[in-house]
Order: structure tokens, then sequence, then C-alpha cells
């Protein structure tokens, strides 16, 4: 699978958003799904799990849907098959404020980026942002 086109310096300004809603995120700590999202939160960024199966992870409320969540999004990340993303970013485009829609390694749909570009938000795709944070950043800690 291929990946987008963002250059680093692109990829480097998304991570001045702060504001990252995690669709699909995961109470098991062996899931990718868990530890990306506390690597970020180890980072000092603000993460919202959107998961309707739980209430709560990492001691964060769950939301069933990034239009649910009261506050500010900038960055959805995204951690489900490849076959729900449509159904997430047609969720997505109806909450104000989102600019980048980050589908994790290994997931993609050409559709779901269509219907994103033509509401203004960026996609990043089968890349992981833990992994691209550490390349470009490094860590905090």
């Amino acid at each position: 699978m291929n990946k987008d086109s963002h250059t680093d310096k692109e990829l480097q300004q998304m991570f001045g958003m702060r504001n990252i809603a995690v669709v699909g995120m995961s109470r098991n700590e062996e899931k990718a799904a868990h530890y990306v999202p506390k690597y970020l939160i180890d980072q000092g960024y603000n993460i919202i799990p959107v998961n309707p199966a739980t209430a709560a992870i990492l001691q964060r409320k769950s939301f069933p849907a990034v239009s649910s969540v009261p506050g500010p999004v900038e960055i959805v990340d995204v951690f489900r098959p490849s076959e729900d993303v449509l159904k997430v970013v047609k969720d997505v485009v109806t909450k104000q404020g989102i600019k980048v829609i980050w589908m994790q390694e290994g997931i993609y749909s050409e559709e779901a980026e269509r219907i994103a570009i033509e509401k203004g938000i960026k996609v990043v795709y089968n890349r992981c942002m833990m992994i691209e944070h550490m390349r470009l950043l490094g860590t905090a800690n």
C-alpha cells in the first residue's frame, strides 16, 4: 500500500495541532490503538477517545462518534479497518474545525479521502502517528 505525499515539513506542521480524536481507541494495552494514543498523551497532546463500546479509556471520557465530541478537534486519528473509514469520514465532515484525517498504517479508503479533501481536510494515510512523531520530532521524555 502506498502512503500519502505529504512532506516532512507538512507533517511537522500537523504535529503543531494539539487536539486529536482517536477513532477506535482501545483499552487493550497491547494494541497500537492504545499505546499510540498513550504515547501522544505523554508528548502533551489532548487525546479524545472515540469508541462507542466503552465509557472511558486512560481516564478520558470516550465518545461514540467524532461529531459527538463537545470541544475542538483538529486531527482525527483512525484505528478502524479500511472498510469502516468511509462511515467515519462521513461523520467527521459534519464537525467544524477538523483539519486532518490521519489513517494509521495499513488503513486507507480512496472514497473517504476524496470526501475529506473536497471538504478542505488534509488526509494522511498508511502512516503511524507515533512513528512519524518520533522520526520528525523525537520524544519529549
